[in-house]
């Protein structure tokens, strides 16, 4: 049996990425409602923004944790597995992988300890400094590695010398044409997912009688959070698409299965692509609202794959498929927030026992939604690494050799099988514990006066 090293590398790329993803997906927008739980607390000196804020800090730390080990053996692939494509674009990516580290890894790493283990030692202020440089490394990680795919998707600011990419521009390189319209897209979905998460867990608390004030308080920061950035990611979303028409082409003729150029296009509900013969079977067409919806024009045209060779076509199917899966999920999102608010606003919100489940059943959503984003993104990118100058097959390690890859694959998977499970496990242990009572008093700090807390009233 002949065993495709390239193909293998893919495929275990692939599996660690979906995997991690998930990790940033949640980590990234905890940070920042950690931090305005921390800011809550130290303007309002409320305990239990204080309470709360622990308890999330808590699960941020597990999952901190899995995405440390999940996302250290992505570099050492570049080495092993994607050799050829390391070696021709060092000299880009390597400083903007590197800036990464220095500026947001070893910034989360370091103010992760202070919100941690300071919450009894540190003054108020410094315990709300730190949640803010968690969040702000989270967040400029999120910077700097969507810059570095970005690049990949739309390449600028670079000259090859020798098969080579060396920098012009590195402001040309690092704000490329598509990495704006990432950046807010890719955040604002983190941000979502973790809306669904804490929405869910507060419903969970409240059906089970734990914590509910605090309960009430995740229900309705979420709501708030949810009914602005749910709206906001449609209109970033069609933003994103017009600069895929712009600059890469083929891949959204694969998202909409476009294989002959149309003017006017109908949108494609759905349908099965057939890349042998060239078209999309049992589609279901809406006559030109894809060209209202891909140019802004009633009659805008919109090209097909055929105008390109086949050998610059991307996979179809998992780009058409992972499209509608996130759109899907987007609407149902939509759909949720806006019934939390239609029974808030008639005062039914922690009443209806069915919206309740319906929340924990979304809970989960917002993951999928991710891969479901990064599988169109990356898969519609194929056939290159660095899209329209590198391919993927001429970007692997020339060494390579099917059963190395295979082991190595093997030993991700069981991994990854035992540390996701366990880690989720641990989480929701946490989460049935409920969010703790009231903390012990803070020690007073030598030269600090303590200060009594001043508990409001309850929402």
């Amino acid at each position: 049996m002949h065993l495709d090293p390239l193909f293998l590398s893919r495929l275990q790329w692939s599996w660690v990425i979906a995997w991690h993803i998930m990790l940033p997906a949640f980590t990234v927008g905890l940070a920042s409602y950690i931090a305005v739980l921390e800011g809550l607390h130290f303007f309002t000196r409320e305990e239990i923004w204080f309470r709360i804020s622990g308890f999330w800090t808590r699960i941020f730390a597990v999952s901190f944790g899995m995405g440390v080990v999940s996302g250290i053996v992505m570099p050492f692939q570049f080495g092993t597995n994607w050799s050829r494509f390391s070696d021709a674009t060092a000299n880009v990516l390597s400083p903007m992988l590197g800036y990464e580290d220095l500026t947001a890894f070893f910034l989360e790493a370091s103010f992760l300890g202070v919100l941690l283990f300071g919450r009894k030692l540190v003054p108020r202020w410094a315990h709300f400094f730190a949640a803010l440089m968690v969040a702000g490394g989270t967040l400029m990680s999120s910077f700097w590695i969507l810059s570095t795919n970005s690049w990949m998707q739309t390449p600028a600011g670079y000259k090859v010398v020798d098969g080579r990419f060396f920098p012009v521009d590195w402001l040309a390189i690092i704000f490329n044409p598509s990495f704006p319209y990432r950046l807010a897209h890719t955040v604002t979905a983190f941000y979502i997912t973790t809306g669904f998460v804490v929405l869910g867990v507060g419903f969970y608390l409240l059906r089970r009688d734990k914590s509910p004030e605090e309960a009430r308080r995740m229900v309705r920061m979420a709501l708030d959070l949810l009914i602005v950035l749910v709206p906001l990611q449609m209109l970033l979303g069609d933003a994103h698409g017009l600069n895929t028409r712009e600059y890469q082409p083929t891949k959204l003729a694969a998202i909409e299965g476009v294989y002959d150029t149309e003017k006017p296009d109908a949108l494609s509900l759905f349908g099965i692509p057939d890349d042998a013969a060239a078209r999309l079977d049992d589609a279901v067409r809406i006559p030109h609202l894809g060209s209202l919806i891909l140019t802004h024009t009633w009659n805008g045209e919109v090209r097909g794959l055929k105008e390109w060779p086949r050998t610059d076509w991307p996979p179809v199917w998992p780009v058409f498929f992972g499209f509608r899966v996130m759109v899907g999920i987007g609407l149902l999102m939509l759909a949720t927030a806006i019934t939390g608010w239609v029974l808030r606003l008639r005062h039914r919100l922690f009443e209806a026992g069915w919206y309740g489940r319906l929340c924990q059943f979304t809970l989960p959503l917002g993951f999928v939604a991710v891969i479901a984003g990064w599988v169109t993104t990356e898969v519609g990118r194929q056939p290159w690494t660095v899209f329209g100058l590198m391919r993927t097959a001429n970007s692997v390690s020339p060494s390579l050799t099917g059963g190395d890859v295979l082991a190595s694959l093997l030993l991700y998977m069981a991994v990854y099988l035992i540390m996701f499970p366990t880690g989720i496990l641990f989480m929701a242990g946490i989460v049935r514990g409920g969010v703790p009572g009231e903390p012990e008093p803070q020690q007073p700090i030598e030269g600090l006066q303590p200060k009594t807390p001043v508990t409001g009233p309850a929402e």
